[in-house]
């Protein structure tokens, strides 16, 4: 059974994390640490059974806390997580894991070394219609894989610290390195910087893996519709998950080309096939919910997380090989990250 749980920011996401620590961890969640007065002000009210403070050393001297969770701004992720480890705390970071491929690797280190929890946000891998759509990929329902292609638009929480792709593009990037099953190669990126000459609001990325598969990527927060969808093109089937979509999460399409003969001039044929269309039934639970109690479950257990901090690696190598392209003028980078046989990932 976990002992006490702390929880870091009370900002953007850190209310969707109070909300479900009080579900979830229940009298466990101990503390909340925020620096802004007014928010503390806020959370003391909603919560008044956790000690709301600004004093994180109070959190790191307190034995009876064995498990923190951060929701901080992205580029405090790295220092925070390595104070928690440190001081011998289980951590759940929200993504991205850290601003560069040396540091996310550091922290998984030290996380493995000291046989720790270090688990990453990656919310999407613990939504019901995505983990359908990997059982759908790993059992051969859709034929060969041959790409998918994502779209996570939206007007608002424009931020300046870091790039759109940074902020809201892990999540698709984790998305696609969970249904591919496999490791990225390289990265294409071109963006532009319409809001803030500092940083990109919208990003075109291309992720190659192996047997040629391709991940293409639109990441902006200057669009005029939220779009939240993710389409899987196989040989045999073809999926569309798209979580703005209130009844069917989750399509299946029985559509494909069958080539079917070669003609006389050495040229093959084809017949379209467009069958039926199916909704999968899928379980129903906040995403939010199901990350967190596994969280609660690894370190209660001990039990690898699905999302550990070398899953967390394998993103921010794509981010950092993302930056890299923009910079390149949108050539092909390699995404660096250590061939690392870590024993988390699983299902």
């Amino acid at each position: 059974m976990t002992d006490g749980v702390a929880l870091i920011g009370f900002g953007y996401w850190g209310p969707n994390l109070a909300r479900n620590l009080q579900a979830h961890a229940g009298p466990r969640w101990r503390y909340l640490v925020e620096l802004s007065p007014e928010r503390r002000a806020k959370a003391t009210g909603l919560y008044p059974g956790v000690t709301v403070t600004d004093d994180l050393a109070e959190v790191l001297a307190d034995p009876s806390v064995s498990a923190v969770v951060v929701a901080t701004p992205a580029a405090t992720h790295a220092p925070l997580t390595r104070r928690l480890l440190e001081a011998g705390k289980h951590v759940l970071v929200e993504k991205p894991l850290a601003l560069s491929t040396p540091d996310a690797i550091d922290l998984a280190v030290r996380a493995d070394d000291s046989g720790l929890t270090l688990m990453v946000g990656h919310t999407f891998e613990y939504v019901p219609a995505v983990r359908r759509m990997r059982e759908l990929v790993e059992d051969g329902s859709i034929g060969d894989l041959l790409y998918l292609h994502s779209q996570r638009l939206n007007l608002g929480r424009i931020q300046s610290d870091i790039n759109a792709f940074w902020s809201i593009g892990p999540h698709d990037v984790s998305i696609a390195n969970y249904l591919v099953g496999q490791r990225p190669q390289w990265a294409a990126a071109e963006g532009a910087r319409f809001l803030n000459a500092s940083v990109e609001d919208v990003t075109f990325v291309t992720v190659g893996y192996p047997d040629g598969v391709l991940a293409h990527m639109h990441v902006s927060w200057l669009d005029p519709s939220k779009t939240r969808r993710t389409t899987v093109v196989g040989s045999k089937q073809m999926l569309v998950y798209d979580d703005m979509d209130p009844v069917a999460k989750l399509r299946v399409f029985d559509k494909g080309a069958d080539r079917v003969f070669e003609d006389e001039y050495g040229g093959w044929q084809y017949k379209l096939r467009d069958g039926v269309i199916q909704t999968p039934a899928l379980e129903e639970v906040e995403p939010l919910a199901a990350e967190l109690r596994h969280f609660l479950h690894c370190v209660d257990t001990g039990a690898r997380p699905r999302t550990d901090g070398w899953n967390g690696v394998d993103v921010v190598a794509v981010l950092e090989a993302v930056n890299a392209s923009l910079r390149a003028g949108g050539a092909q980078v390699a995404v660096r990250a250590p061939l690392v046989a870590a024993a988390g990932g699983g299902a």
